[in-house]
């Protein structure tokens, strides 16, 4: 059983890589907004396919009234962190529990 508890342990550890690196594409992607970025660059292009269909389904699940400053960004750093806070740890624990 040992194999099994090193297979989610290796992948609680992937998930928590490609948490990590979501978190940082968000918030670079947040902050891109600031300024006023040129559309046709690929670099913002890639981050705009990448986080706005998750922005999306949390502005239609999360109806929060516009007063000029968009708090998505914010929800799903929230939901990446209680992800790495709560799953990941839980993989790791369930990992340990078959040594």
């Amino acid at each position: 059983m040992f194999v099994f508890g090193n297979l989610i342990s290796a992948v609680a550890g992937v998930l928590d890589i490609v948490l990590s690196i979501y978190m940082w594409i968000v918030i670079i992607s947040a902050l891109i907004t600031w300024v006023n970025p040129d559309p046709y660059n690929p670099i913002v292009r890639f981050l705009y396919s990448v986080t706005e269909p998750v922005f999306a389904f949390v502005r239609r699940t999360l109806p929060i009234p516009a007063m000029g400053i968009d708090f998505t960004p914010i929800i799903v750093l929230l939901a990446i962190v209680f992800l790495q806070q709560f799953l990941v740890k839980t993989l790791h624990q369930i990992a340990l529990s078959f040594h």
